[in-house]
C-alpha cells in the first residue's frame, strides 16, 4: 500500500490547461511557503519568487518572451507558419493560467571564490537548490488539488524577463511555473525501470 507521500509523488502530472476560476491567495502562499523549506547549499536559500496574477502582467511577460523565442525559431529554420502556431500556443498557455510563478536565483549569499572553477560550481549548487524548491512547489500544488507545470523558458530570455518584471541585474530568472485548477488529466508518463537508473556500490551493478 502506498504512503500518502508516495501517492502525491507518483500521481503528480505536468498540467498545461487550467479551468478559468481563480486560485485563493492563501493556497498560493502555502505552496510558495513549501518552496522556502527546500534544502539549499550552505542554507543560502538562493531562491526568489515572483507571483503573478495580474492579467496585463501575464500577457506582457508572455508576449515579450515570445518575441525572443520567435528569433530562435527563425535561427533554427522553423517555417513561419509553424513558428506562428508555436508562439500563439505559448502566449495562450501562459496568459490563461490563473497564476504564474517566476523562479529566480541570487548568488548574494553563496560563497565567493577567486577562481572560475569553484565559482562555477557555486552557481550550479544555487541552481540545484532552486530546483529543489521548484519541486516542492509542484508537489505542494498537487497536494492542494491544483495542477502545475515547470517551464524553463525564462532561461532563454533572461534580460527580457528582468525588464518586464523589474528584476535587479543580479537576480537570474530560471524558470516559470504555471498553477491552476486542472482542465486535463494526462496519462502517467513512462518511467525507466529502477534497475536501469540505480546501481549498487558501483556503476552497472544491479540492485
Amino acid at each position: 500500500m502506498e504512503s500518502p507521500i508516495e501517492y502525491i509523488i507518483k500521481s503528480r502530472r505536468s498540467i498545461r490547461r487550467y479551468r478559468p476560476e481563480s486560485v485563493p491567495q492563501d493556497f498560493i502562499l502555502k505552496i510558495v511557503e513549501a518552496a522556502r523549506w527546500a534544502p539549499s547549499a550552505h542554507n543560502s536559500q538562493p531562491w526568489r519568487f515572483i507571483i503573478i496574477n495580474d492579467s496585463d502582467v501575464k500577457r506582457n511577460l508572455a508576449e515579450s518572451m515570445a518575441l525572443d523565442w520567435v528569433k530562435d525559431l527563425k535561427k533554427d529554420g522553423v517555417p513561419q507558419e509553424e513558428a506562428n502556431r508555436l508562439i500563439s500556443e505559448s502566449i495562450k498557455r501562459f496568459t490563461e493560467a490563473p497564476i504564474l510563478v517566476v523562479a529566480a536565483l541570487t548568488m548574494k549569499d553563496m560563497h565567493k571564490y577567486p577562481d572560475r572553477r569553484r565559482q562555477r560550481f557555486e552557481h550550479l549548487m544555487a541552481t540545484q537548490s532552486l530546483a529543489a524548491a521548484i519541486q516542492n512547489i509542484l508537489l505542494a500544488a498537487h497536494a492542494e488539488g491544483l495542477g502545475a507545470c515547470w517551464f524553463c523558458a525564462p532561461l532563454f530570455c533572461q534580460n527580457t524577463v528582468r525588464r518586464v518584471l523589474r528584476l535587479p541585474r543580479d537576480v537570474e530568472p530560471q524558470a516559470l511555473i504555471s498553477i491552476g485548477y486542472p482542465a486535463e488529466s494526462p496519462e502517467p508518463p513512462p518511467r525507466r525501470p529502477l534497475k536501469e537508473v540505480a546501481f549498487k556500490n558501483y556503476w552497472g551493478v544491479s540492485i
